[in-house]
């Protein structure tokens, strides 16, 4: 376990912590479920996660030099950087963000009231101050049960479904198992009590409050269409053997299965290739943030560059391969290392590893902390007065949003999750109400670097089945709208990687 900048290693606060942790790993299930929630009492109430990172106030705010090299519009943008984290709603982070579509209702009194099965009653949205949630299960099937049609009153019933077999499989720590131990909290929302960071950005840059998962899919599903517009399971070497495979938890039901590599669909490396535009995606070395199978807990395997997995499907297509673009999945040091020089690629995805992920049940503030670090990375780089982050998060995780996801080509979307601009050319303290998924990222770098190109198979020269051409469709918003390219530039905004509370 790293401890958090600016606690001392000889912290009595960091020593419980830590036994607590080694003792999860040799209790029975019941009794490590009661130490998580102890854990999550003892970070919610010591103050490691309030301590400063040690290295004092951030700097004065400086203004980034802006291109001179005569771009204009979109083209001022010479470094996307994508940042993805895990299983979080729009409402269960920015529900009661100042002029956003937030939790509907005045004050504390939510109008929303959403059954709960198991107790009789229903549940009110409420502040949870705890750095430790549960969430509950987003595969496919679980996804379309909590929409429920429009109604998005499904959530809480997802939670305390229980599976047979929880504890013969080691799983009992999933929220389809836990109902006889802890009260579900996906109603819970946080604020910026909890996550001031995060609500600094969306202050200082641009909150988008209409982002949706492109599925209803789960983590795998989401990651994939992230890089190619599709998520599929292919039958033979042919891309036109490739059908729509969304997968489900098998914490639910199975719905069409899992995708699995070989990826033989066409991803956005292949044009970003043929275009000479660079590309990389960095890995965090760690312990995946999720299991491989869809399970909500299993037993911890390791996430590399090298590694194959949810979070880095890139190895598992084909054109990653034929166009020998493997070396350009890299571990996270090298993004740091861009980012110092200068070097930074035209196109840059960044994944986590379990700790600072923000899936359940890792702390927030630990997630918080890691998203702080690469975005004070991006801005102290020569690349920065060139760049834009797009941060956001790649499923609900189980927990309740409002707002009814639109329905598109019978794969998505899922339920509506967190999202924001940060550049220098974001329009400052905007909140952007377009319908906007995945795709539109995919869109924004088709037309900046690829001169509108589309993952299209009739004209991208390697068709494939995919049933939608995803970056075409009518209800997507258009990113472009959340920059001023005429403005001067915003100056840097560096935040401390463990702000005071």
């Amino acid at each position: 376990m790293r401890r958090p900048e600016g606690l001392r290693e000889d912290s009595p606060t960091l020593r419980h912590i830590e036994q607590q942790i080694d003792r999860l790993t040799t209790h029975p299930p019941r009794h490590a479920v009661a130490l998580l929630v102890a854990l999550a009492l003892a970070i919610g109430s010591s103050g490691c996660f309030g301590a400063s990172s040690g290295a004092g106030p951030p700097p004065t705010p400086t203004r980034p030099t802006p291109p001179s090299s005569g771009e204009s519009g979109i083209h001022k943008i010479r470094h996307v950087i994508m940042i993805v984290q895990e299983n979080r709603s729009f409402d269960s982070y920015l529900g009661t963000f100042p002029g956003a579509d937030g939790l509907p209702g005045a004050g504390l009194l939510y109008t929303a009231c959403v059954p709960d099965p198991e107790h009789h009653t229903c549940q009110h949205p409420y502040h949870d101050p705890s750095p430790v949630n549960w969430g509950g299960p987003h595969g496919a099937v679980s996804t379309l049960d909590e929409i429920d049609g429009g109604k998005m009153d499904g959530f809480i019933r997802q939670a305390e479904h229980k599976t047979s077999g929880c504890f013969e499989t080691g799983s009992a720590f999933s929220p389809g198992c836990n109902s006889e131990f802890l009260h579900p909290d996906v109603m819970g929302y946080h604020t910026a009590a909890e996550i001031p960071n995060y609500w600094a950005y969306a202050h200082r840059f641009v909150l988008q409050d209409h982002m949706f998962p492109p599925t209803i899919g789960w983590s795998l599903a989401e990651h994939l269409y992230g890089v190619s517009a599709w998520s599929a399971r292919c039958t033979t070497s042919s891309p036109m053997s490739c059908h729509t495979a969304l997968g489900s938890k098998p914490d639910t039901n199975r719905l069409d299965g899992l995708a699995t590599p070989p990826f033989e669909w066409t991803d956005i490396t292949y044009l970003l290739h043929r275009r000479h535009v660079t590309w990389r995606y960095f890995v965090s070395s760690g312990l995946q943030p999720d299991c491989a199978t869809g399970a909500m807990f299993c037993a911890p395997t390791h996430l590399t560059a090298k590694t194959r997995s949810i979070w880095n499907p890139l190895p598992g297509f084909t054109t990653v391969q034929a166009d020998h673009q493997l070396g350009d999945i890299q571990p996270v040091r090298r993004y740091f290392a861009d980012a110092r020089s200068g070097t930074l690629p035209a196109v840059t995805w960044i994944v986590p590893d379990d700790r600072d992920s923000e899936h359940p049940p890792a702390p927030i503030v630990y997630g918080q902390a890691w998203v702080t670090r690469l975005v004070n990375a991006a801005m102290r780089s020569p690349d920065w007065s060139s760049t834009a982050i797009f941060l956001t998060w790649d499923d609900s995780g189980g927990f309740y949003d409002h707002v009814v996801p639109p329905v598109v080509d019978g794969n998505g979307y899922g339920v509506r999750v967190p999202a924001m601009v940060i550049s220098p050319y974001a329009r400052r303290g905007m909140i952007d109400h377009q319908v906007l998924s995945f795709d539109a990222y995919l869109k924004f770098i088709e037309d900046d670097f690829l001169g509108g190109q589309r993952l299209d198979p009739r004209t991208d020269g390697r068709p494939d089945s995919r049933p939608t051409v995803r970056e075409t469709i009518p209800i997507l918003g258009n990113l472009v709208a959340d920059f001023n390219f005429r403005q001067q530039p915003l100056p840097r905004f560096l935040l401390p990687l463990w702000p005071r509370r």
